[in-house]
């Protein structure tokens, strides 16, 4: 079982009563939210206008962190010197990049990036909008990775270090992988769920979170063996996002991240004709992440919201947003629409770990204009102004009806007043 690096502590959800109270010896507890005395999304501002630094903490699942900003799996989370840099740097948390338990069935290719640009196709100049890698999980031994994972816990106690994990279809991998991890003291898992591309034929990735009841089953798996929060990781390449992210938080995830990249083919070099990354003359569809899909992830994320709000409570589950996040308003974005922790990691290959210094800034003065105060006086803010199309039609004849009435003017020669004369005049005069 998990080792307790920082066993003494007490982890408490936002919002919520639940706290699980950590022994000095022992297995780490299954942290669980309360259900009781739910409440809904936080809309108004803080009642207090004293100026004072917005505070960025959250917790989540019973995770403390100094911010919201967590290193997204990937190459950012790859090996214990690039994670250390990012504990260095002040990221609220890293999520490791994905393991299993055979890493020599894991073979990655040179080039496995392509960028798009914007302006003329194949511009080297313009700014970079889209990015396109065709990169498989961890290549490193898992024994590897496992130590990296004691040694960053051992020396950064009171940090958050999530393991991503993915493995085939087959229960007694799958639960074997979460015991050895959750052994280095870890704090949370995020089952991959969701890898566009490479080892579909092993059932891996988004081939298990785009079939419902092969997610249920291995959900199962996992939640039957893990003993520390799991979050589970979503693809967008699917029609209803939603229909996956209910089976993960029926099967008992804590938590639902979305979305991991959009399977794409960057572009075709238009003098050699072949696309890219070109890899010894061929390629192969990847995943599509940085700016560009910050919309589609939006729309992921609101839907996910909707759906958890209406089904599950507010303070009962996470939702972690990822997608196309550069700056401090990209991140505000995904809280006001639910989220309660936001993932870099395209960015974090642009720009480097200090981004997260720049997105803290942004954020708290994004705060400081809107006098919030917390994270939760803002997270869900923008969620209930989505409607359906019908409902926008409606609204806009209602407002119609009423610009038109006040337009009117009196309605009869009894309701003209001496003071309100010149007024009255100009609410009858026509435009």
């Amino acid at each position: 079982m998990a080792s307790l690096g920082f066993a003494n502590q007490i982890r408490m959800g936002a919002g919520s009563n639940s706290v699980a109270v950590f022994p000095v010896t022992g297995t780490r507890p299954r942290w669980r939210p309360s259900r009781k005395n739910r409440v809904g999304f936080r809309i108004l501002a803080s009642e207090n206008h004293a100026v004072e630094e917005p505070d960025l903490s959250v917790s989540v699942n019973g995770l403390k962190m100094p911010n919201p900003f967590v290193i997204g799996s990937g190459p950012p989370g790859t090996n214990y010197t690039v994670m250390k840099r990012a504990f260095d740097e002040g990221w609220g948390a890293v999520i490791a990049k994905t393991v299993s338990l055979d890493a020599a069935k894991v073979v990655n290719v040179t080039p496995r990036y392509a960028k798009l640009r914007v302006g003329v196709n194949g511009s080297l100049k313009g700014q970079i909008i889209g990015w396109e890698n065709i990169e498989l999980i961890s290549d490193r031994p898992l024994e590897t990775m496992l130590k990296e994972f004691k040694q960053l816990k051992e020396e950064y106690p009171d940090r958050i270090l999530i393991a991503s994990i993915m493995e085939e279809y087959d229960k007694a991998a799958w639960q074997e992988l979460i015991e050895r991890v959750e052994e280095t003291g870890i704090d949370a898992f995020e089952i991959n769920f969701s890898c566009p591309h490479g080892m579909p034929e092993r059932k891996m990735g988004a081939a298990v979170g785009q079939d419902c009841a092969l997610l249920e089953e291995v959900c199962g798996w996992i939640n039957e063996k893990a003993t520390v929060p799991v979050w589970a990781k979503m693809t967008p390449n699917i029609t209803d996002i939603t229909q996956p992210a209910r089976v993960a938080l029926s099967t008992g995830c804590e938590g639902v991240s979305a979305i991991n990249t959009i399977m794409s083919v960057m572009g075709i070099d238009l003098d050699t004709l072949r696309p890219e990354p070109c890899v010894e003359g061929y390629s192969t569809p990847g995943g599509y992440s940085s700016k560009a899909v910050h919309p589609i992830a939006l729309a992921k994320v609101m839907s996910i919201a909707q759906m958890m709000k209406k089904e599950f409570g507010y303070t009962d589950c996470s939702l972690s947003g990822i997608g196309g996040v550069e700056t401090g308003g990209d991140a505000a974005e995904f809280i006001l629409l639910g989220a309660s922790t936001v993932q870099v990691c395209t960015g974090v290959m642009m720009h480097g770990y200090p981004l997260v210094k720049k997105l803290c800034t942004e954020l708290k003065d994004f705060m400081k204009k809107h006098n919030f105060s917390s994270i939760e006086d803002f997270r869900g803010a923008s969620l209930d102004y989505f409607t359906t199309h019908t409902d926008l039609v409606r609204r806009q004849q209602e407002a119609i009806r009423e610009r038109k009435a006040v337009k009117k003017g009196l309605q009869s020669d009894k309701d003209w007043t001496g003071d309100g004369f010149v007024k009255e005049t100009e609410s009858m005069v026509s435009n």
